[in-house]
């Protein structure tokens, strides 16, 4: 009989979704139509934000991120070098350069210490350029502590900027309780992905979320072009008024500055707001099955065991990521990877660290991050999302067991 084959991450798409779908299909706007707005509300709601702006993908809205808070030339932007690429890229992409951080070798995740390490070799690495923003990375959808990241950045007027793809959903504490990812108490922004793998589904999606109003609107007009259709904030009058008869032309529109096709459609949009009524359930599967790993996984410590639990976080965990000590089983990653796979059992890797990237070391040099190195050399990422059965846990912790012997 056939092995089914668990990959580390799958969307869960039930019939609500399907005829969500169905019906915004069947409707008279596939795209720039109301659903957007109507999900944009759902997902304040959902995380607490005073606003949020939907988008086209998640490296969409870390590049609108950057263009929003005027980031360019000159400007240096601090990126942990545990992360995937388009967190670093974004920065690039408005033409300011990137000082990557070391990173917590138990978490991947970027801490106070780290970042002031970095942010002391700027004037070393970039005489003229100046600190601008701080892009801290909720990996596997924990958090770093960001309320004393984002003191030391406000310290250097520095921008903070949460990329907070995988980590819809999770709280982090405050003196004033928990708090979710989103409201941005403690950042400018934050950056959501709505990739299968992650934690409400739309295919390719993103949003952006933010406390500050005065975003709200250029974030909108740079995800469409750079066009507004606002007749309170037209330049060119001649053309916008009809003189005749006193009023604005109805076809009139202004591209007030460069922006890009970010939009997300209608059709997402509808399968986003389906998605966002289960976001309760996900967050309790994803939890309950992230137990089951710690306690099925207890007697391979200390050869593979979870990545730390960052401390002040309540995590819904996008990735079930361990360290493995392959030195001491004998085997390589690659080995392991491959045995898994032949067992029906599919992982990843959560992420070569960015600096090493040819692109990057052309452009910086070769960087020694001791703890990016470490985490880098010892992780893995399990099966993990909503639709696995109970067992399914067991039989990947069974698989493993007998690969590392």
């Amino acid at each position: 009989m056939a092995v089914t084959f668990l990959p580390y991450g799958r969307q869960f798409i039930d019939q609500d979704d399907i005829d969500a779908v169905v019906q915004a299909l069947q409707a008279d706007y596939l795209t720039t139509g109301p659903t957007v707005g109507e999900f944009e509300r759902a997902f304040c709601a959902a995380t607490g934000s005073t606003f949020a702006a939907a988008c086209s993908n998640g490296t969409a809205a870390l590049h609108l991120a950057a263009l929003a808070l005027d980031l360019g030339p000159g400007d240096v932007c601090v990126v942990p070098a545990v992360t995937f690429v388009a967190t670093a890229n974004c920065a690039r992409f408005v033409g300011a350069d990137v000082v990557f951080s070391d990173v917590d070798p138990e978490t991947g995740l970027m801490r106070p210490q780290d970042l002031e390490a970095a942010i002391a070799r700027i004037p070393e690495r970039f005489p003229e350029g100046r600190l601008r923003a701080v892009l801290p990375v909720h990996l596997a959808g924990q958090t770093v502590p960001l309320a004393p990241i984002a003191e030391i950045a406000r310290s250097h007027d520095a921008y903070v900027i949460e990329d907070a793809c995988h980590a819809l959903g999770t709280e982090y504490q405050t003196p004033e309780g928990w708090t979710q990812v989103g409201t941005c108490r403690d950042s400018d922004l934050a950056c959501f992905s709505f990739h299968p793998v992650k934690t409400i589904a739309l295919g390719e999606g993103g949003m952006i979320t933010s406390s500050k109003p005065e975003l709200q609107k250029k974030l909108a007009q740079l995800r469409s072009h750079g066009l507004t259709r606002d007749p309170d904030a037209f330049v060119n009058t001649e053309m916008a008024v009809d003189q005749a008869q006193a009023g604005v032309n109805p076809w009139y529109y202004e591209m007030q500055a460069l922006g890009f096709n970010y939009r997300l459609t209608d059709i997402q949009a509808a399968l986003g707001i389906s998605q966002l009524r289960k976001l309760d359930w996900f967050k309790a599967r994803r939890r309950a099955l992230a137990a089951r790993y710690d306690e099925v996984l207890a007697p391979l410590a200390p050869v593979v065991r979870p990545i730390a639990k960052a401390p002040g976080c309540n995590p819904v965990l996008h990735l079930y990521e361990v360290l493995v000590d392959f030195a001491q089983i004998g085997q390589t990653r690659g080995q392991v990877v491959k045995a898994l796979a032949a067992k029906g059992i599919g992982t990843q890797v959560h992420y070569i660290p960015v600096q090493r990237q040819p692109y990057y070391e052309d452009q910086y040099g070769r960087q020694g991050l001791p703890g990016a190195t470490g985490f880098y050399d010892r992780c893995l990422s399990l099966p993990l999302f909503p639709g696995m059965q109970d067992g399914d846990v067991e039989r990947v912790v069974e698989a493993l067991r007998d690969v590392i012997g």
